[in-house]
């Protein structure tokens, strides 16, 4: 999803996709924002099966992958395509929220997934750390594969938190950052209401509020995002990237409709004093459940969004010593 909408596959895990990471989340009703994560995970699984693929074919013919961490898991609907795109390993979600781990535990059993996943209530970055200190450790435990969605980005040092991720992974491991993407689209440029134009509005109020809350989070360290060059410097080698497509047409079923109309409350809620009266009119209108104009019933509401998922690997002992 938008990268800046905290509905990152599979969690949110709360910044968007920030599923309990830790911060800020006192004011979050979890329980209703759980739900909304976990249907937008639902909407993202057919993209979700083919990325867990393909991370598959970047791990290669080597040793086989026996044990996945999943950093900043939400309601586990990533945890859960991961073990079963790896039959041999456990897989093992990691979030600071209780509640999402809960639902974590109970999809798994419900794909007949639960003996081989299970859960570890750590908040970030702290809990990627051991004994107080700056050294990887947390009690997370060593991994053959991590992936962590829309995670890196609620934490103040982000390069930081890469580090600590790739001295997380065992030699020839595989890291996997789903961060960036494009924004999310989901309606035509004029819509019968309101000034056309409205889709980049609200990008712009997203942006505002991704801003907002880089910049009030503890420890917050400015950096140029380019996260291929942020995993180089944290030690990983073959670094990469790819993206992947969600693209529901119009017109939408009913599951897809309810997670915009989630999507758009949210916008609204950030969106008072960024908007002008014509734009939160129109917002209004959107997500009037009554209204044919709505998002609820509008035939033209469409879902497109591009999520890039960029990788890198811990070398081998006798690769780091030649380097």
């Amino acid at each position: 999803m938008n990268p800046h909408s905290d509905s990152r596959p599979g969690h949110g895990h709360g910044h968007g996709q920030g599923s309990g990471h830790g911060h800020h989340c006192a004011d979050i009703d979890w329980d209703v924002m759980a739900a909304h994560l976990e249907n937008g995970g639902e909407l993202q699984l057919p993209v979700l099966h083919r990325t867990a693929a393909h991370l598959s074919e970047l791990l290669g013919p080597g040793p086989e992958v026996r044990r996945i961490l999943d950093v900043g898991s939400g309601p586990g609907v990533m945890t859960c395509v991961l073990a079963e795109a790896f039959a041999g390993a456990g897989t093992v979600a990691v979030d600071g929220t209780p509640g999402l781990l809960e639902r974590t535990l109970a999809r798994a059993e419900r794909l007949g997934l639960g003996g081989r996943v299970t859960v570890r209530h750590a908040e970030l970055p702290e809990g990627l750390y051991g004994g107080g200190g700056r050294q990887p450790d947390g009690g997370l435990g060593t991994a053959d594969l991590i992936w962590s969605s829309k995670t890196v980005h609620h934490l103040g040092d982000q390069q930081g938190a890469l580090n600590a991720l790739a001295a997380l992974l065992k030699p020839g491991g595989l890291l996997a950052v789903a961060e960036g993407g494009l924004p999310m689209r989901f309606l035509p440029r004029d819509i019968g209401i309101g000034t056309p134009g409205l889709q980049a509005r609200l990008d712009a109020v997203q942006e505002h509020s991704f801003e907002t809350m880089r910049a009030e989070l503890p420890g917050s360290i400015p950096v140029v995002e380019d996260w291929p060059a942020m995993l180089a410097r944290a030690g990983l080698t073959g670094v990469g990237g790819f993206t992947y497509l969600l693209d529901l047409p119009a017109p939408l079923d009913g599951t897809a409709r309810t997670f915009l109309h989630a999507q758009l409350t949210r916008l609204r809620e950030n969106a008072s004093d960024l908007l002008d009266a014509e734009d939160l009119g129109t917002l209004d209108v959107l997500l009037d459940p009554e209204a044919p104009q709505g998002i609820l019933h509008r035939p033209d509401a469409f879902l497109l969004s591009a999520t890039t998922v960029f990788t890198g690997v811990r070398a081998a002992d006798g690769e780091r010593s030649a380097r």
